[in-house]
């Protein structure tokens, strides 16, 4: 994971243990994977505690295995922070995520 200011970004690897049987032939990364690698790059790039909630979510395209996914942070309060996350300048999923006030554990 890569972080600059107001964006970072991700790639699943092929191999990552979420992959198997997430479809078989068609291999998809679960949204869950998506939320926990955006999230956790959020509250290190504004030094945010642990994640409360997932306010909103859009998943618009699929991301498959070995693709970059570029993530755009947007501040919406001290504590939440919606982020946009892009594949091949597409969007892909967008979530609004809250979290605990502080610095990561």
């Amino acid at each position: 994971m890569t972080a600059s200011g107001a964006e970072a970004g991700f790639t699943v690897p092929s191999a990552h243990p979420s992959l198997p049987g997430h479809f078989p032939g068609h291999p998809l990364v679960p949204a869950v994977v998506l939320i926990d690698l955006a999230t956790e790059a959020a509250r290190h790039a504004f030094a945010l505690g642990p994640l409360i909630a997932i306010t909103r979510g859009k998943f618009q395209a699929p991301v498959r295995p070995g693709e970059a996914v570029v993530l755009r942070f947007t501040r919406r309060g001290d504590a939440t922070v919606g982020i946009a996350g892009l594949r091949g300048g597409t969007p892909a999923f967008s979530i609004d995520a809250e979290f605990a006030p502080g610095a990561p554990v």
